[in-house]
């Protein structure tokens, strides 16, 4: 009984540490045995650029969207003007643009 009772607690002990070796240390701390600190460092540098990034994007696709939003006015507008007989050029020029940058708007939320 005492026996089970010490590898029982040994098991506990081992997976205690080897959980607490898989966390990355806090700001301060060492890091884990057999954990480079320069593995750390460029884990946070990792993650940095990657926020970094994904604020670029967002701000892309916002900035696309306003054109986008543009672009559409302006082709009511200009469908607007045109009678049931005649479609301008460029009608048809606004549209293509829509679509591309429609289609880019797309696949940058789609992300990395």
């Amino acid at each position: 009984m005492v026996c089970l009772a010490i590898a029982m607690l040994t098991l506990l002990v081992l997976n205690c540490r080897a959980q607490i070796q898989n966390q990355p240390p806090l700001p301060g701390q060492r890091p884990p045995a057999g954990v480079a600190p320069d593995d750390v460092w460029q884990q946070q540098q990792r993650k940095e650029m990657e926020k970094k990034a994904n604020l670029q994007r967002q701000e892309e696709i916002k900035k696309d969207s306003e054109k986008l939003l543009e672009l559409a006015t302006e082709l009511k507008q200009s469908v607007d003007k045109s009678s049931e007989n005649t479609l301008s050029l460029d009608v048809i020029k606004k549209a293509e643009q829509i679509e591309k940058l429609a289609k880019a708007v797309k696949e940058k939320m789609k992300g990395p």
